[in-house]
């Protein structure tokens, strides 16, 4: 850019660096969310919650199709684009 857009466009500053921090937490949330060593931690917290009687059979099915979906689409990212963090 040149001198000129940088001094109109100086006041967006401070919404372009917010811009910038919103993109970067996202990117950190998606890939800790997506991370399968995240994702396993969760099935096991899940499986001690069954065996506690904290949570029904049914609610134990329906959370552990969501993990399995979540791990299968990190699995299948990371062989596709190498980094495994967008769906």
């Amino acid at each position: 850019m040149g001198l000129i857009s940088e001094v109109l466009l100086l006041p967006f500053a401070p919404v372009r660096g917010s811009a910038w921090a919103i993109g970067q937490v996202l990117h950190e949330a998606e890939r800790i969310y997506y991370d399968p060593a995240t994702i396993r931690a969760e099935l096991a917290r899940l499986e001690e919650r069954l065996e506690a009687g904290e949570i029904s059979e049914e609610e134990f099915d329906r959370e552990e199709d969501e993990l399995l979906d979540r791990l299968e689409i990190a699995s299948r990212n990371r062989a596709g684009t190498g980094n495994g963090t967008t769906p």
